[in-house]
Protein backbone atom coordinates (compact mmCIF):
# COMPACT_ATOMS: atom_id res chain seq x y z
CA UNK A 1 0.00 0.00 0.00
CA UNK A 2 1.63 3.35 -0.87
CA UNK A 3 2.04 5.86 2.20
CA UNK A 4 -0.31 8.15 1.09
CA UNK A 5 -3.38 5.67 0.69
CA UNK A 6 -2.19 4.52 4.34
CA UNK A 7 -2.70 8.41 5.66
CA UNK A 8 -6.14 8.68 3.77
CA UNK A 9 -7.64 5.48 5.05
CA UNK A 10 -6.68 6.19 9.04
CA UNK A 11 -6.23 9.93 9.12
CA UNK A 12 -9.75 10.53 10.61
CA UNK A 13 -8.73 7.55 12.94
CA UNK A 14 -5.64 8.82 14.17
CA UNK A 15 -7.08 12.78 14.36
CA UNK A 16 -10.23 10.86 16.65
CA UNK A 17 -7.61 9.25 18.92
CA UNK A 18 -5.89 12.21 19.20
CA UNK A 19 -8.84 14.08 20.31
CA UNK A 20 -10.00 11.24 22.62
CA UNK A 21 -6.18 11.04 24.58
CA UNK A 22 -7.39 14.76 25.37
CA UNK A 23 -10.59 14.57 26.73
CA UNK A 24 -10.26 10.71 27.93
CA UNK A 25 -12.22 11.32 30.98
CA UNK A 26 -14.92 11.64 29.03
CA UNK A 27 -14.66 8.47 27.36
CA UNK A 28 -15.33 4.38 27.79
CA UNK A 29 -11.80 3.21 28.52
CA UNK A 30 -13.02 -0.25 26.24
CA UNK A 31 -12.99 2.11 23.49
CA UNK A 32 -9.65 4.25 23.81
CA UNK A 33 -8.12 0.20 24.39
CA UNK A 34 -9.59 -0.49 21.13
CA UNK A 35 -8.26 2.19 19.23
CA UNK A 36 -4.81 1.84 21.05
CA UNK A 37 -4.51 -1.79 20.17
CA UNK A 38 -5.62 -0.34 16.15
CA UNK A 39 -3.06 2.09 16.13
CA UNK A 40 -0.44 0.13 17.58
CA UNK A 41 -1.27 -2.30 14.31
CA UNK A 42 -0.84 0.76 12.29
CA UNK A 43 2.60 1.54 14.22
CA UNK A 44 3.89 -1.83 13.04
CA UNK A 45 2.77 -1.49 9.20
CA UNK A 46 3.94 1.96 8.86
CA UNK A 47 7.84 0.49 10.66
CA UNK A 48 7.41 -2.41 8.12
CA UNK A 49 6.66 -0.12 4.89
CA UNK A 50 7.57 3.09 5.74
CA UNK A 51 10.48 2.97 8.34
CA UNK A 52 12.09 6.51 7.59
CA UNK A 53 8.91 8.37 6.92
CA UNK A 54 7.15 11.04 9.08
CA UNK A 55 4.14 8.82 9.13
CA UNK A 56 6.18 6.21 11.72
CA UNK A 57 6.94 9.50 13.84
CA UNK A 58 4.03 10.17 14.32
CA UNK A 59 2.45 6.99 15.09
CA UNK A 60 5.31 6.27 17.41
CA UNK A 61 4.90 9.58 19.32
CA UNK A 62 1.13 9.13 19.30
CA UNK A 63 1.41 5.85 20.62
CA UNK A 64 3.78 6.80 23.55
CA UNK A 65 1.64 9.40 24.49
CA UNK A 66 -1.51 6.77 24.37
CA UNK A 67 0.26 4.38 26.56
CA UNK A 68 1.25 7.36 29.43
CA UNK A 69 -2.37 8.54 29.07
CA UNK A 70 -3.70 4.74 30.04
CA UNK A 71 -1.22 3.78 32.34
CA UNK A 72 -0.51 6.84 34.30
CA UNK A 73 -3.37 6.40 36.81
CA UNK A 74 -2.83 2.62 36.45
CA UNK A 75 -2.50 0.91 40.29
CA UNK A 76 1.12 -1.31 39.83
CA UNK A 77 0.15 -4.82 39.36
CA UNK A 78 1.08 -7.12 42.40
CA UNK A 79 2.41 -9.52 39.67
CA UNK A 80 5.12 -6.91 38.21
CA UNK A 81 8.42 -8.01 40.44
CA UNK A 82 7.15 -11.78 38.87
CA UNK A 83 6.76 -10.54 35.46
CA UNK A 84 9.48 -8.24 35.29
CA UNK A 85 11.87 -11.04 35.04
CA UNK A 86 9.47 -13.34 32.93
CA UNK A 87 8.12 -10.81 30.08
CA UNK A 88 9.64 -7.13 30.14
CA UNK A 89 13.81 -8.10 30.58
CA UNK A 90 13.37 -10.85 27.64
CA UNK A 91 10.94 -8.17 25.40
CA UNK A 92 13.70 -5.50 26.23
CA UNK A 93 16.57 -7.85 24.89
CA UNK A 94 14.52 -9.34 22.00
CA UNK A 95 14.47 -5.62 20.67
CA UNK A 96 18.44 -5.59 21.23
CA UNK A 97 19.95 -8.56 20.04
CA UNK A 98 22.04 -6.80 17.50
CA UNK A 99 23.59 -4.91 20.43
CA UNK A 100 23.96 -8.50 22.56
CA UNK A 101 25.61 -9.89 19.64
CA UNK A 102 28.34 -7.24 19.03
CA UNK A 103 29.22 -7.36 23.11
CA UNK A 104 30.15 -10.99 22.44
CA UNK A 105 31.88 -10.30 19.49
CA UNK A 106 33.88 -7.55 20.69
CA UNK A 107 34.32 -8.84 23.68
CA UNK A 108 35.69 -12.46 22.47
CA UNK A 109 38.37 -10.29 20.12
CA UNK A 110 39.45 -8.36 22.73
CA UNK A 111 39.78 -12.01 24.79
CA UNK A 112 41.92 -13.37 21.30
CA UNK A 113 44.38 -9.98 21.26
CA UNK A 114 45.25 -10.71 25.13
CA UNK A 115 45.58 -14.30 24.26
CA UNK A 116 48.10 -13.97 21.12
CA UNK A 117 49.79 -10.56 22.99
CA UNK A 118 50.77 -12.75 25.96
CA UNK A 119 51.84 -15.77 23.62
CA UNK A 120 54.10 -13.49 21.68
CA UNK A 121 55.92 -11.77 24.91
CA UNK A 122 55.86 -13.41 28.06
CA UNK A 123 55.98 -10.32 29.94
CA UNK A 124 52.71 -9.10 28.60
CA UNK A 125 50.96 -10.82 31.73
CA UNK A 126 53.02 -8.25 34.05
CA UNK A 127 51.93 -5.15 32.28
CA UNK A 128 48.30 -6.03 32.07
CA UNK A 129 47.63 -8.07 34.98
CA UNK A 130 51.04 -6.38 37.43
CA UNK A 131 53.73 -7.63 39.02
CA UNK A 132 52.65 -8.27 42.63
CA UNK A 133 49.75 -10.53 40.93
CA UNK A 134 52.29 -12.39 38.58
CA UNK A 135 54.40 -13.19 40.83
CA UNK A 136 52.16 -14.21 43.59
CA UNK A 137 50.63 -16.74 40.81
CA UNK A 138 54.09 -17.75 39.63
CA UNK A 139 55.03 -18.29 43.78
CA UNK A 140 51.77 -20.26 44.17
CA UNK A 141 52.39 -22.95 41.41
CA UNK A 142 56.05 -23.60 42.46
CA UNK A 143 54.46 -24.78 45.83
CA UNK A 144 51.78 -27.08 44.26
CA UNK A 145 48.49 -24.42 44.42
CA UNK A 146 48.36 -22.59 41.39
CA UNK A 147 44.61 -20.85 42.17
CA UNK A 148 45.74 -19.92 45.97
CA UNK A 149 44.86 -16.85 45.34
CA UNK A 150 40.96 -17.82 46.32
CA UNK A 151 41.78 -18.77 49.05
CA UNK A 152 43.77 -15.73 50.62
CA UNK A 153 40.60 -14.00 52.06
CA UNK A 154 37.59 -14.39 54.20
CA UNK A 155 34.39 -15.65 52.37
CA UNK A 156 32.24 -12.90 53.41
CA UNK A 157 34.53 -9.90 53.07
CA UNK A 158 35.63 -11.28 49.99
CA UNK A 159 31.85 -11.91 48.78
CA UNK A 160 31.08 -8.44 49.55
CA UNK A 161 33.85 -7.03 47.81
CA UNK A 162 33.58 -8.88 44.34
CA UNK A 163 29.81 -8.32 44.10
CA UNK A 164 30.00 -4.47 44.72
CA UNK A 165 33.33 -4.09 41.98
CA UNK A 166 31.28 -6.42 39.61
CA UNK A 167 28.47 -4.04 39.40
CA UNK A 168 30.39 -1.42 39.54
CA UNK A 169 32.43 -2.32 36.27
CA UNK A 170 28.90 -2.92 34.95
CA UNK A 171 27.58 0.51 35.89
CA UNK A 172 30.57 1.93 34.41
CA UNK A 173 30.78 -0.18 31.64
CA UNK A 174 27.07 1.33 30.53
CA UNK A 175 27.60 4.81 31.70
CA UNK A 176 30.34 5.29 29.37
CA UNK A 177 28.04 3.76 26.63
CA UNK A 178 27.01 7.30 25.87
CA UNK A 179 30.64 7.47 24.35
CA UNK A 180 30.15 4.03 22.95
CA UNK A 181 33.05 2.61 21.41
CA UNK A 182 35.41 5.28 23.25
CA UNK A 183 33.79 4.71 26.60
CA UNK A 184 31.66 1.24 26.85
CA UNK A 185 34.47 -0.05 23.88
CA UNK A 186 37.44 0.53 26.05
CA UNK A 187 36.38 -1.28 29.46
CA UNK A 188 35.44 -4.33 26.92
CA UNK A 189 39.10 -3.86 26.00
CA UNK A 190 40.30 -3.95 29.25
CA UNK A 191 38.62 -6.81 30.77
CA UNK A 192 38.90 -8.97 27.36
CA UNK A 193 42.79 -8.48 27.64
CA UNK A 194 43.12 -9.30 30.63
CA UNK A 195 41.42 -12.28 30.69
CA UNK A 196 42.69 -13.39 27.39
CA UNK A 197 46.49 -12.90 29.13
CA UNK A 198 45.38 -14.33 32.27
CA UNK A 199 44.50 -17.58 30.23
CA UNK A 200 47.75 -17.86 28.15
CA UNK A 201 49.15 -17.26 31.17
CA UNK A 202 48.53 -20.55 32.84
CA UNK A 203 48.58 -22.12 29.67
CA UNK A 204 52.14 -21.10 29.73
CA UNK A 205 53.03 -23.25 32.59
CA UNK A 206 50.40 -26.35 31.35
CA UNK A 207 47.77 -25.86 33.71
CA UNK A 208 44.92 -24.70 31.47
CA UNK A 209 42.57 -26.98 32.15
CA UNK A 210 42.96 -27.11 36.06
CA UNK A 211 42.65 -23.07 35.65
CA UNK A 212 39.69 -22.75 33.47
CA UNK A 213 37.99 -25.58 35.65
CA UNK A 214 37.77 -23.53 38.95
CA UNK A 215 38.26 -19.66 37.26
CA UNK A 216 34.83 -20.74 35.27
CA UNK A 217 32.95 -22.04 38.51
CA UNK A 218 32.15 -18.38 38.81
CA UNK A 219 33.97 -16.77 35.75
CA UNK A 220 31.11 -18.04 33.41
CA UNK A 221 28.77 -15.64 35.17
CA UNK A 222 30.87 -13.05 36.06
CA UNK A 223 32.04 -12.58 32.36
CA UNK A 224 28.92 -13.46 30.85
CA UNK A 225 27.21 -10.27 32.60
CA UNK A 226 29.95 -7.95 32.39
CA UNK A 227 29.84 -8.54 28.35
CA UNK A 228 25.62 -7.93 28.91
CA UNK A 229 26.28 -4.83 30.60
CA UNK A 230 28.53 -3.75 27.73
CA UNK A 231 25.38 -4.51 25.37
CA UNK A 232 23.73 -2.16 27.50
CA UNK A 233 26.34 0.50 26.81
CA UNK A 234 26.01 0.38 23.44
CA UNK A 235 22.05 0.55 23.31
CA UNK A 236 22.55 3.82 25.74
CA UNK A 237 25.27 5.06 22.94
CA UNK A 238 22.89 4.04 19.94
CA UNK A 239 20.22 5.34 20.96
CA UNK A 240 21.72 9.03 21.06
CA UNK A 241 23.54 8.40 18.21
CA UNK A 242 21.41 6.72 15.82
CA UNK A 243 18.11 8.23 16.56
CA UNK A 244 16.32 6.72 13.60
CA UNK A 245 12.81 7.69 13.05
CA UNK A 246 12.18 9.34 16.70
CA UNK A 247 12.96 12.43 18.04
CA UNK A 248 16.82 12.23 19.53
CA UNK A 249 15.50 13.18 22.96
CA UNK A 250 12.71 10.33 22.76
CA UNK A 251 15.17 8.24 21.66
CA UNK A 252 18.28 8.62 24.08
CA UNK A 253 15.06 8.21 26.71
CA UNK A 254 14.08 4.79 25.49
CA UNK A 255 17.69 3.90 24.92
CA UNK A 256 18.18 4.70 29.17
CA UNK A 257 15.32 3.04 30.15
CA UNK A 258 16.16 -0.11 28.16
CA UNK A 259 19.53 -0.14 28.93
CA UNK A 260 18.82 0.04 32.64
CA UNK A 261 16.44 -3.05 32.39
CA UNK A 262 19.50 -4.52 30.89
CA UNK A 263 21.45 -3.66 33.69
CA UNK A 264 19.01 -4.48 36.78
CA UNK A 265 18.47 -7.88 35.49
CA UNK A 266 22.00 -8.67 35.68
CA UNK A 267 22.40 -7.72 39.85
CA UNK A 268 21.24 -11.20 40.30
CA UNK A 269 23.46 -12.77 38.49
CA UNK A 270 26.81 -10.82 39.77
CA UNK A 271 25.55 -11.77 43.17
CA UNK A 272 25.53 -15.35 42.14
CA UNK A 273 28.80 -15.13 40.68
CA UNK A 274 30.28 -13.28 43.72
CA UNK A 275 28.56 -15.99 46.01
CA UNK A 276 30.41 -18.92 43.60
CA UNK A 277 34.42 -17.02 43.37
CA UNK A 278 33.74 -16.62 47.51
CA UNK A 279 32.76 -19.75 49.27
CA UNK A 280 32.82 -22.31 45.73
CA UNK A 281 35.83 -21.23 43.89
CA UNK A 282 37.77 -21.61 46.80
CA UNK A 283 37.59 -25.17 46.91
CA UNK A 284 40.30 -25.93 43.78
CA UNK A 285 40.58 -29.63 44.07
CA UNK A 286 36.77 -30.47 44.04
CA UNK A 287 35.18 -32.97 41.56
CA UNK A 288 35.90 -32.35 37.89
CA UNK A 289 32.15 -33.42 37.41
CA UNK A 290 30.65 -30.71 39.92
CA UNK A 291 33.14 -27.56 38.11
CA UNK A 292 31.86 -28.59 34.87
CA UNK A 293 27.99 -28.96 36.42
CA UNK A 294 28.62 -25.55 37.67
CA UNK A 295 30.09 -24.05 34.64
CA UNK A 296 27.64 -25.85 31.85
CA UNK A 297 24.34 -24.95 33.88
CA UNK A 298 25.87 -20.94 34.31
CA UNK A 299 26.18 -21.29 30.61
CA UNK A 300 23.34 -22.82 30.21
CA UNK A 301 20.98 -20.14 31.83
CA UNK A 302 22.52 -17.30 30.20
CA UNK A 303 22.25 -18.60 26.78
CA UNK A 304 18.75 -19.39 27.46
CA UNK A 305 17.73 -16.34 29.33
CA UNK A 306 19.61 -13.42 27.88
CA UNK A 307 19.74 -15.51 23.78
CA UNK A 308 16.70 -17.99 23.46
CA UNK A 309 14.17 -16.36 24.99
CA UNK A 310 14.83 -13.05 23.54
CA UNK A 311 15.34 -14.66 19.60
CA UNK A 312 12.04 -16.48 20.12
CA UNK A 313 10.48 -13.39 21.25
CA UNK A 314 11.56 -11.77 18.09
CA UNK A 315 10.72 -14.45 16.06
CA UNK A 316 7.03 -14.46 17.03
CA UNK A 317 6.86 -10.58 16.52
CA UNK A 318 8.17 -11.00 13.17
CA UNK A 319 5.29 -13.55 12.27
CA UNK A 320 3.20 -11.02 14.05
CA UNK A 321 4.29 -8.26 11.43
CA UNK A 322 4.32 -10.05 8.39
CA UNK A 323 0.43 -11.31 8.85
CA UNK A 324 0.02 -7.40 9.62
CA UNK A 325 1.56 -6.43 6.72
CA UNK A 326 -0.43 -7.46 3.50
CA UNK A 327 1.60 -9.21 0.44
Amino acid sequence: MREVTFLRKNADKWKEFEYILKHHKKYDGDRISELYVELNNDLAYAQSCYPASKTTQYLNDLSIQAHNTIYRNKKENNRRIITFWTEEVPEVFSHRLKELSAAVVVFLLFCAIGVISQQNDPSFARTILGDAYVNMSINNIQEGDPLAVYKSHTQLNMFFAITFNNIRVSFINFVLGIFTVFGTGWVMLKNGIMVGAFINFFAGYDLLSEAMLVIFIHGALELSAITISGAAGFVLGNSFIFPGTLKRTTAFAKGVKDGLKMLISLVPVFITAGFLESYVTRYTEMPIWLSLFIIIGSFIFIGGYYFVLPIRIYLKRKQIHAIIRPS
